[in-house]
């Protein structure tokens, strides 16, 4: 069951995929998530949620306060899944959901993000070239972070940002990227 766990919607249920080709974030990584994104403050940030599946991150982030969420996903069924899902929260307002392919969708956007989540399908190469096209829409001081299969080595550097730190959950790993120079 994919549910948000934290602020204004706790517990509330949303539609997911079923089926095998579907891998949505599991309770544990995404609650280590919005730990890690603490720090950066999610109140009134500009959230992207690339490759966003039934929206359950960008939906968590608005429910604990991110002033505006944008969804990206090219699968139609996805679209309207997160369209549901933003329907029985009440986020519509402060949502943009984009049926597009994540290179386009970046390629044309004019604005910068505060926090951006990518979720690309595990070992398929898509990472570095998403890293890259998102670091050139990011506000200096935000965050990137990407979930990832822990067998991938996601890339050092995406533009400006360098990889910080990469936390493992079984299978999956998240990585986080910011400006500037490693963390000791």
């Amino acid at each position: 069951m994919v549910r948000i766990i934290s602020g204004a919607r706790r517990g509330k249920k949303l539609l997911a995929p079923q089926g095998e080709q579907v891998r949505p974030t599991t309770n544990m990584v995404k609650e280590a998530l919005f730990n890690i994104l603490f720090r950066y403050g999610i109140a009134d940030s500009r959230f992207l949620d690339l490759f966003a599946g039934c929206g359950q991150i960008g939906l968590e982030a608005l429910s604990r306060g991110a002033g505006q969420a944008v969804f990206v996903d090219s699968g139609r069924e996805s679209v309207k899944m997160i369209e549901k899902n933003l329907q029985a929260t009440g986020f519509e307002s402060r949502a943009k959901v984009v049926a597009a392919d994540f290179a386009g969708y970046l390629r044309g956007e004019r604005g910068v993000f505060d926090i951006a989540f990518m979720d690309p399908p595990y070992e398929e190469g898509l990472l570095p070239k998403a890293l890259e096209l998102t670091a050139r829409k990011m506000n200096p001081q935000g965050i990137i972070v990407c979930e990832h299969g822990s067998r991938e080595i996601p890339p050092e550097r995406a533009g400006e940002f360098v990889r910080q730190k990469t936390y493992k959950y079984g299978k999956s790993s998240l990585t986080t990227y910011t400006m500037g120079s490693e963390e000791a």
